[in-house]
Parts: C-alpha cells; structure tokens; sequence
C-alpha cells in the first residue's frame, strides 16, 4: 500500500482528489494539508510515502514545504501536482527535492501510475514539463553525449544510475557497499566531469543519456 499525504490549499479539488485517487486498491490518502506549514507537521506525524505537492499556497508555499520536508524526510517521494508549469518553480521544485512535476489536468489514472513509479524512486515529468527541465542542462560538457558518458568510470556510471532513481547518499552507499564519503567523493568528481550543477541535474541527465 502507498500511502499519501495531498497537500493543496482548494478544498474542493484535494477532496475530488482524495477520493479519485482511494479508488485504487494500492492507494491510500493518510492525510490532508491546506498550506505548506500543514504539510510539514502531518509529514512528521503520518511518514507519508508519497506527497502530492500544490505549489501556490498561503502561509507556506510547495517550494519551501518541498525543500523543508526532503531535508529532513529525505525517503519520502514528492511529486508537485500544479496547475503553472512555470520555469521557476519547476526548477526551484526539482532542486529542493520533489522527484515529479505534473500539472493538475494529468488524468486520474496516469496520476495513480505516475505515484506508483514515483515511489520506487523513479522521476516522473508531464509532457509539457520535460522539455523546460532539459533545456536548462544543456552545458557544452553535456552536448556530446557520447563523450560526456565515456567520462565517467564504471563505478561512476552505477552511482549516476541510482541518482536518477532519487537514492539519496546512505541508499547509494548500502546498495555499492561503500562509505557515504566515498560517495560524496564520487558525486563531486561526476558534477566536475559532467560540467553540471548539483544531483537533480545528473538525476535528469542520465535519464536522457544513460
């Protein structure tokens, strides 16, 4: 069962919501929040697997929520589910942590799937969304995929693939049986290499590239 905490300040569309998305036999809403400052207390006291995340709201926004709640629950998947597909906050969204950005008119079924994959700890990105993301990782080191990849040694290569599964440092460590500094060591080195800014860049490009 995946459980889920929605968070979105209409009452009218988190209650649509929450009894679309109880429909689905592996699906269960364990909570509700109007504001981002709700979200952070029930993330606290229901350990959420997923959050569907507004990004406009009153007293605190998504963005912040998102990057309060990845910092201290870095486990749990968050998925912006807005209605702006505006660069900013999809950018800011991704940095701070969410690992999805879809818009509200996603139809219930691809928004149920979507919450499946995204809890494996697999991005999920609408169609009108991806295109933005790309477009802001696109150094001259990235051009060259071929080039780029060949940068990267084995060991490199497994770390940038667990990344784009939305593994924080202590999962990737466990699953390679290294230290999290060696970890952290690798990351600088592929951030270098790449000519890339931070994880969630190197999460989107090894889904485009590897």
């Amino acid at each position: 069962m995946i459980n889920l905490l929605l968070v979105d300040d209409q009452s009218a569309y988190r209650q649509g919501l929450a009894e679309l998305l109880s429909l689905e036999p592996d699906l269960s809403v364990v909570g509700q929040a109007k504001n981002g400052q709700k979200a952070i207390a029930l993330t606290q006291q229901q350990q959420p697997d997923v959050i569907l995340m507004d990004v406009r709201m009153p007293i605190c926004n998504g963005v912040e929520a998102t990057r309060i709640i990845h910092q201290r629950y870095p486990w749990i998947r968050i998925l912006v589910l807005s209605t702006f597909d505006e660069d900013e906050y999809i950018w800011q969204s991704l940095q701070f942590g969410a690992l999805g950005y879809l818009l509200k008119s996603t139809p219930a079924t691809q928004l149920a799937d979507a919450i499946r994959v995204l809890s494996q700890g697999c991005s999920q990105l609408g169609p009108t969304i991806a295109p933005k993301v790309f477009a802001q990782i696109n150094p001259p080191s990235a051009q060259q995929n071929d080039e780029t990849v060949r940068l990267l040694s084995d060991r490199e290569k497994e770390i940038v693939k667990l990344l784009a599964q939305g593994r924080n440092n202590q999962e990737i460590a466990q699953a390679l049986h290294l230290s999290q500094g060696t970890v952290r060591n690798h990351i600088s080195r592929i951030l270098s290499e790449l000519g890339l800014r931070d994880r969630t860049q190197v999460a989107l490009w090894a889904q485009k590239r590897l």
